[in-house]
C-alpha cells in the first residue's frame, strides 16, 4: 500500500507539542506512518514481505518511527498509563504507539523489542548495488524519552539492576532548549541534569532472504547497528540483499553515548525524512572496495564499521574494513594504511549491548584533500 502525505478525513490532529501520526505533513512527500499495517515488532522485514512503499532511486521519504519504551510487556504494555506515571498528560501520548499494543504483540523472548517500519522498495535495486540512506531530517514527535536497563543486559549483566524489575529512567526535552535533554539525580527529584541531543536512527538497513530476523543484531544488512554518527545529513551505505532492497528504519532516539552502556540510550519517536539512493557495483568498486559491512558516511567522515559477538573481534574487523577502504579509495599501500589509521583516526566502540557487537572508524575525509580522484 502507498501513503501519501494527506492525513485521511476523520483522523485527528495531535497537540502542538507532540507529531501525531497524519499531523503537521509538509510538502508533497510520499509518508509512510508507522500504522499496525506498516510497522514490524520484534523482527525484521524479509525479502518476501510486500513494501508499504515504492520509490524510484534518489527520491526522499517521509517517515515515522515509534520507540518501544513504553509499549513492552515489562513497562504494562500502556502507554497512557506508563508515561503518565511520568507526569507526561494522555494528549501527549501518540495514538499510533497506543494503537499498536492493542492490534498486535510480540512474541516475547523470541522477538526483539523494536518496532520497525517499512519496507520500502526502491526500484531497480539487485544484489551487487548498494543502497545509500541518508538522513535529511529527524524531527521529535514528543518532548520526553526513556533509557531502560533489563535484567542480565546492558554492560554490566548480573550487576544492574539492583533488582528484578527493569529500571527505566525518565528524560525530556527542555522546553526552553530543546536541543537539550534533562534527566533528575535519582527517581522523583527534580531534572538536574542537562546532556545535548542528537536525533538518529539505531535501525537502518535492507532485507534479507528468507525468513524474518531477529531486530536485535546487526549484520551486513545494517539493522540495529546503533551508530550515534547517523544524525541529520548522514548516511549509511548497506550492500543490497534481495531484489527492491526493501529498506526500513527504527529504533529512534534522542541521544546515544558510544556504547549504549545501559542497554538502551534515550529512546524517543522520531518523524524522519530519509533519501534512498542505488550506487552500482562499478561505483562500488572504485569507491567502497569489497563493502560487506555497513559504512557510514557523514560531510567530514568516512566511517567504516565492524561487527561481532566478540568486541575484540568486531574492532579488528572494523580496522581491517578501514585498511580495505583506504587501498581502494586513495591508493594507499596497506601498510601506509595501517599506520595512517594509528596515527589520525578514531575507533570507537558503537555498542556493546545488541548480542553482535560494533566498532567503527572515523575516518577525516579531510586529511585526503590533497589526494586526486
Amino acid at each position: 500500500m502507498t501513503f501519501r502525505g494527506l492525513r485521511p478525513e476523520g483522523t485527528p490532529n495531535g497537540g502542538a507539542a507532540i507529531l501525531q501520526p497524519w499531523s503537521r505533513l509538509e510538502g508533497a512527500l510520499d509518508y509512510v506512518p508507522a500504522e499496525a499495517e506498516s510497522v514490524f515488532w520484534g523482527r525484521l522485514p524479509g525479502g518476501v514481505d510486500p513494501p508499504v512503499l515504492t520509490v524510484d532511486s534518489g527520491q526522499a521519504v517521509t517517515i515515522d518511527t515509534l520507540s518501544h519504551e513504553g509499549l513492552l510487556a515489562d513497562q504494562g504494555s500502556d502507554p497512557v498509563e506508563f508515561f503518565g506515571r511520568h507526569g507526561v498528560d494522555p494528549s501527549q501520548v501518540l495514538e499510533d504507539a497506543r494503537l499498536l499494543v492493542t492490534k498486535r504483540r510480540r512474541a516475547g523472548k523470541t522477538d526483539g523489542p523494536h518496532v520497525v517500519t517499512g519496507p520500502i522498495q526502491v526500484r531497480g535495486a539487485r544484489p551487487g548495488d548498494v543502497l545509500r540512506m541518508t538522513l535529511e531530517k529527524a524531527t521529535p514527535r514528543v518532548p520526553y524519552g526513556i533509557v531502560s536497563n533489563r535484567h542480565m543486559r546492558g554492560a554490566l549483566p548480573g550487576e544492574y539492576p539492583r533488582g528484578q524489575a527493569t529500571v527505566s529512567i525518565f528524560a525530556d526535552l527542555d522546553p526552553e532548549d530543546p536541543g537539550t535533554a534533562r534527566m533528575a539525580l535519582r527517581d522523583g527529584g527534580p531534572p538536574a541534569v542537562r546532556f545535548p541531543t542528537a536525533p538518529f536512527l539505531g535501525i537502518m538497513g535492507v532485507a534479507t532472504p528468507g525468513d524474518r530476523l531477529h531486530s536485535v543484531p546487526p549484520g551486513a544488512h545494517g539493522g540495529n547497528i546503533d551508530i550515534k554518527l547517523l544524525t541529520e545529513g548522514a548516511s549509511v551505505l548497506v550492500p543490497v540483499q534481495v531484489p527492491g532492497a526493501m529498506a526500513y528504519v527504527g529504533d529512534p532516539h534522542f541521544a546515544q553515548g558510544d556504547g549504549e552502556v545501559a542497554l538502551t540510550a534515550l529512546e524517543a519517536s522520531l518523524r524522519v525524512v530519509v533519501r534512498f539512493e542505488i550506487i552500482g557495483p562499478e561505483t562500488v568498486a572504485r569507491e567502497f572496495g569489497a563493502l560487506i559491512s555497513p559504512m557510514v558516511e557523514t560531510p567530514e567522515l568516512l566511517v567504516p564499521t565492524g561487527l561481532d559477538s566478540d568486541l575484540d573481534e568486531a574492532v579488528r574487523k572494523a580496522v581491517r574494513n578501514a585498511i580495505s577502504l583506504l587501498v581502494t579509495r586513495f591508493g594507499m599501500s596497506p601498510e601506509h594504511a595501517y599506520a595512517y589509521l594509528s596515527a589520525a583516526a578514531d575507533v570507537n566502540i558503537s555498542q556493546v549491548v545488541d548480542l553482535v557487537t560494533g566498532a567503527h572508524v572515523r575516518i577525516r575525509k579531510n586529511d585526503f584533500r590533497e589526494v586526486a580522484g
